[in-house]
C-alpha cells in the first residue's frame, strides 16, 4: 500500500513538473479571438491587432528576449526617433503639466492623441495624490539627473519611443505611433527638464 501510494505521489510530482516547464503558446488563438471578435470604429483600425518585430519579440520571451535580439531591435527602434529639426527638444512645462494630466486620446471616438496620461503610470508631481506605478516615479527628473543636453536628448526619445530604451517598456511609444505632436513632447521634455517645473521643486 505505501509502495502504491509513494509510486502515485512520485508520478503526480512527474506530472506537475512537465505542466511547469511545458509552455504552450497561446498566441495564436489569442490573436485570433481579437481578430474575430474586434471590429473598426472611428480611428481604432484594424491594424492595431498587428504585432510589430517588437511586440512579437516581447510576447514571445515573456518581456525577456536574448539580448542579442533586444539589442537590434533596440537599435532599430533608436533609428525611428525623429529629432526636431529645430534642434529645441524643451517646451512650456505648463503646457507640458496639462498635457500630462490629460487622459483622452487614440479611443475609437478620437479625433487623434491629445493628451499623455503620464499620470496613470507615473509620479510626476509632488501634489499628485494619485498616481499610477506601472513606471517609475519621475519626481524631481531633472534636479535628480541634471538639465544638460544628453538628458534633455534622453527625456525626448524616451518619450518618443520608449522600447529605443528598453525593448520591452510598457510605456506606449508616443511618437513613433502618432499619439503625440513634436511640440507636445517638446512640452513634456520641459515638465520633466525645466527647473521652474513642479516635477523638479
Amino acid at each position: 500500500m505505501r509502495l502504491a501510494s509513494a509510486g502515485i505521489l512520485v508520478a503526480a510530482a512527474a506530472l506537475l513538473a512537465s505542466c511547469a516547464t511545458a509552455q504552450r503558446d497561446y498566441r495564436p488563438g489569442a490573436l485570433a479571438m481579437m481578430k474575430r471578435d474586434f471590429h473598426a470604429r472611428g480611428i481604432a483600425g484594424m491594424d492595431r491587432l498587428n504585432e510589430d518585430a517588437v511586440q512579437a519579440a516581447c510576447n514571445k520571451y515573456r518581456d525577456d528576449p536574448p539580448k542579442d535580439v533586444a539589442d537590434k531591435l533596440q537599435k532599430e527602434q533608436m533609428a525611428t526617433i525623429k529629432w526636431p529639426a529645430d534642434g529645441k527638444l524643451v517646451g512650456d512645462w505648463t503646457v507640458g503639466e496639462r498635457i500630462a494630466q490629460n487622459g483622452q486620446g487614440m479611443s475609437w471616438s478620437d479625433k487623434g492623441g491629445v493628451g499623455g496620461s503620464c499620470y496613470n503610470c507615473h509620479q510626476i508631481g509632488p501634489r499628485e495624490s494619485s498616481f499610477g506605478t506601472v513606471g517609475p516615479s519621475l519626481y524631481q527628473f531633472g534636479k535628480l539627473r541634471g538639465y544638460g543636453a544628453d538628458i534633455q536628448r534622453y527625456a525626448y526619445g524616451k518619450i518618443y519611443n520608449a522600447k529605443a530604451y528598453n525593448l520591452c517598456s510598457q510605456m506606449p511609444r508616443m511618437g513613433h505611433t502618432g499619439a503625440l505632436t513634436e511640440q507636445q513632447m517638446k512640452d513634456l521634455t520641459a515638465l520633466l527638464m525645466d527647473p521652474a517645473s513642479p516635477v523638479n521643486q
